[in-house]
């Protein structure tokens, strides 16, 4: 019923409507950053090298509901934010956190996902399986990418608040990160349990999950701020995909029935 409150309230705002109950954007092309290291929400298909993934699967679902044309580009992380903060895109996604200081900068959808954070550590792993065995030996690294949310979660809830501590080793993409693990440069990654999960699937044992959850996160999509009319469309369409089932159909099909590199 919240939901139902929430899509009541943004038609009521958006001054054009598809169908009778959801905004009508007239076919515009926006341009929407993307980093393709984030499986499953997007990554780069090992195959065929097309860009696949959760939010891709939304985003079309969107397009067709409130009449976009999505223009996806490729930026880093730590790009991503200031970029479409100065308007040189018109939207993000990338499994980005929705936090109080971010929204100092950029406007956020309403959440499409709810995520844990969990420890990502080698399959063999038996010197650490909690956040306090790994913090007290001081010998063990973790891989991060600056200014994400497991950065400040290893940053602060595992370590001892120094973001300067040596044992962080930074790394451009997530991606990066988990290589260096698998390769045995580090000896942790902090994620969400959404990417964690696809990584662990996909590892043949390589990779598991130790510890307890560390927190949990909401994922949105961001936007320039002052961005009314498409982050009401964006909210509608949300809501919508919720009530008829769309979003745990999309979440059945790539947190479930998809293995990556299968």
């Amino acid at each position: 019923m919240k939901a139902l409150a929430v899509l009541a309230a943004l038609v009521l705002v958006t001054p054009a409507l598809a169908d009778g109950h959801l905004p009508d954007l007239g076919g515009q092309t926006v341009s929407i950053a993307t980093e393709d290291a984030y499986p499953p929400l997007q990554f780069k298909d090992p195959a065929s090298g097309e860009a696949i993934g959760w939010e891709y699967d939304a985003m079309a679902e969107i397009a067709d509901r409130i009449n976009i044309t999505p223009d996806y580009v490729k930026i880093s992380w730590d790009a991503m934010i200031p970029a479409v903060s100065e308007g040189q895109m018109d939207m993000g996604m990338t499994g980005i956190t929705i936090r109080d200081d971010r929204k100092e900068a950029v406007d956020f959808s309403d959440p499409y996902m709810r995520s844990e954070m969990v420890m990502m550590v080698r399959g063999d792993e038996d010197r650490f399986s909690d956040a306090a065995g790994f913090a007290a030996a001081e010998d063990l690294l973790m891989a991060a990418q600056p200014g994400t949310t497991p950065f400040y979660v290893g940053v602060y809830d595992v370590l001892d608040g120094n973001e300067a501590n040596p044992r962080i080793k930074l790394f451009e993409t997530f991606g990066a990160g988990v290589q260096a693990l698998r390769a045995g440069d580090v000896d942790l990654v902090l994620t969400d349990g959404t990417a964690g999960n696809g990584y662990v699937e996909a590892s043949d044992g390589a990779l598991k999950i130790v510890g307890e959850t560390l927190g949990t996160e909401d994922f949105g999509f961001i936007f320039p701020k002052g961005s009314d009319e498409l982050v009401a469309a964006m909210n509608a369409a949300i809501a919508d995909m919720k009530d008829d089932g769309t979003i745990d159909a999309l979440n059945k099909k790539w947190f479930l029935d998809y293995k990556l590199g299968g």
